[in-house]
């Protein structure tokens, strides 16, 4: 479903991206685990095209966007939860996620939607300001779904939310996974949060790929000593 070859990214003159090669099929959750500043917000924005590649292809479902504009990424099939979730604060819940429909053209918001966050229904007429921050996570993760992604890209989503909603988190990746044919790529450091949802981990560490696992043969100890300073 997303196939990435050869994928370098520079900022100026300093290649922090160094030729990395994936591919991620359809019904995958991949997690790329590594510590701050290793390239992990790198990767995803080069992916969604917030940042040019310098070299490399990007294709989703077979279609090359490597030169596209993010809003055509999006057309093709890609969505992007950012990092600090990004949603508007002055818009309703409701009006939030009807961003996210002018892309799949939806008229109203899927009845699924609700069902995977039944909060974000009783808070839908609350500003996005308001919520709590795994409420706004959870809303972030809505207007991407509504774009009816093949690729759901998530960059540290569990970054300053309470375990409890962590938990929540995990659950609803996992029932989407069930409930839709769609690629699941997050980005993180919480390992705990990584084993309940991903199929199989990538550890980058200064641009490159160190290491590959899938879940089942996962050495805990040995990603930890990797995401520790």
């Amino acid at each position: 479903m997303l196939d990435v070859s050869n994928l370098k990214v520079s900022y100026g003159q300093s290649e922090v991206i160094h030729g990395l090669d994936f591919t991620v099929p359809k019904n995958e959750t991949l997690a790329i685990m590594g510590r701050n500043g290793m390239g992990k917000t790198t990767l995803f924005k080069s992916l969604i095209g917030i940042l040019d590649s310098t070299d490399g292809q990007i294709s989703i479902d077979g279609v090359n966007v490597t030169n596209t504009d993010s809003y055509k990424r999006v057309e093709n099939g890609i969505a992007y939860v950012p990092q600090g979730r990004m949603i508007f604060p002055s818009l309703t819940v409701q009006e939030n996620i009807e961003t996210g429909m002018e892309v799949s053209k939806l008229k109203k918001i899927p009845d699924d939607i609700y069902a995977l966050f039944p909060v974000l229904q009783d808070m839908r007429k609350r500003k996005g300001g308001n919520l709590s921050g795994g409420q706004q996570q959870q809303l972030a993760i809505a207007r991407a779904l509504v774009t009816n992604p093949k690729v759901l890209l998530l960059d540290e989503p569990t970054e300053g939310i309470q375990p409890s909603i962590i938990k929540d988190i995990a659950n609803v990746l996992n029932e989407i996974k069930k409930m839709r044919d769609i690629t699941i790529i997050v980005s993180e450091q919480v390992l705990s949060f990584t084993m309940a949802i991903a199929d199989r981990i990538i550890v980058i560490d200064k641009g490159n790929f160190i290491h590959e696992d899938l879940r089942d043969e996962v050495n805990t100890e040995q990603i930890k000593k990797y995401l520790s300073v």
